[in-house]
């Protein structure tokens, strides 16, 4: 599988390695995705280098760019299996069951029309045992502002979890802030960006919008890769 960011649309065969206590050597490839093209792979080759003297340090699991993938693909990739990724406590059937989660959401922004949805978070990082998927999708705001696209969702959605009122949160044991619906159900949040801000603030105050805050780690303020969902797989 070739994984490609949106943004070059160039191909190059995958060339693959893995972090070993001596460095690089051939095998599963970085997290199961393979470099895009050459800029990348030159990228990850001294980053993998570097964790030679820097074995505490967090890997980032993407590399800042777009990566479309199919829900099957994302299945099969290493952020849900774990192959090559080096860890004996990688939680796999709790990322495999994040993922179906997710894959009743998508199901449901595919049958309304919605077709440009993004996940990362947590999940597309090194976190063994993410606490959720985070996400959103692009709409259009007079169909939002409408409610119709909510009432279009939460008529195929069995527990009607499609809401964004704060109102509507509800706390989770051991968790700081209240959740919504959606969570409490998939342990899983998308929300809709039609251009407004996200609440979200960068290492110097500014207010993001979703398509910037979900393409930095909230760990360290770094720039990070995020998967767009392709269509239905």
């Amino acid at each position: 599988m070739d994984l490609v960011p949106a943004s070059t649309g160039a191909k190059m065969p995958w060339v693959p390695f893995r972090l070993t206590a001596d460095g690089v050597s051939e095998g599963k490839g970085f997290l199961g995705c393979p470099p895009a093209d050459v800029d990348i792979y030159v990228m990850l080759h001294i980053f993998v280098m570097c964790c030679r003297f820097l074995p505490s340090t967090p890997m980032a699991c993407f590399p800042p760019g777009d990566y479309e993938l199919t829900l099957d693909e994302l299945r099969a990739c290493s952020l849900v299996t774990g192959n090559g990724v080096g860890s004996s406590t990688w939680n796999s059937v709790w990322r495999a069951s994040l993922v179906e989660n997710f894959a009743v959401l998508v199901g449901q922004l595919h049958r309304v029309g919605v077709v440009d949805i993004f996940a990362d978070g947590s999940f597309v990082e090194d976190k063994d045992h993410p606490n959720d998927i985070d996400g959103y999708f692009v709409c259009d705001l007079r169909r939002l502002a409408s409610g119709d696209l909510q009432r279009e969702l939460n008529l195929l959605d069995p527990h009607k979890v499609w809401t964004w009122d704060p109102s509507e949160r509800r706390p989770f044991h051991g968790y700081p802030k209240k959740q919504l619906p959606m969570w409490h159900q998939y342990r899983v949040e998308l929300y809709p960006h039609y251009g407004q801000l996200s609440g979200i603030r960068d290492a110097f105050g500014n207010e993001l919008e979703f398509p910037s805050a979900f393409r930095v780690s909230r760990r360290d303020g770094k720039p990070r890769g995020i998967i767009k969902i392709g269509g239905p797989s």
